[in-house]
């Protein structure tokens, strides 16, 4: 679940998001609110994420100043749960 939030908060390309899906949501203002364990467990879900999914959450009212701020400043809005994973990630991670 760390790894996971690292790599959807963390990783970047030219300063956003690494992950395509993670890009299009924060490019259109979402927050990346949720990361869920074992949320797709077909075949497929297993081989892609290891089964995990991740939530965007669209506040209609901050849309518009979130999309701003991820195009302008790259900066990703999320939730405490995230932010909660990747602090714990970089605390135990050697990377």
């Amino acid at each position: 679940m760390r790894l996971c939030a690292w790599y959807l908060y963390g990783e970047k390309h030219r300063g956003y998001a690494l992950n395509p899906v993670a890009n299009f949501h924060l490019q259109n203002g979402s927050v990346m609110w949720r990361i869920n364990w074992m949320a797709d467990t077909s075949p497929r879900g297993i081989a892609a994420s290891c089964g995990m999914m991740v939530n965007y959450r669209y506040f209609l009212e901050d849309t518009a100043s979130n999309r701003a701020a991820y195009l302008g400043t790259k900066q990703i809005k999320a939730s405490e749960q995230v932010l909660s994973l990747v602090s714990q990630f970089q605390q135990n991670s050697k990377l």
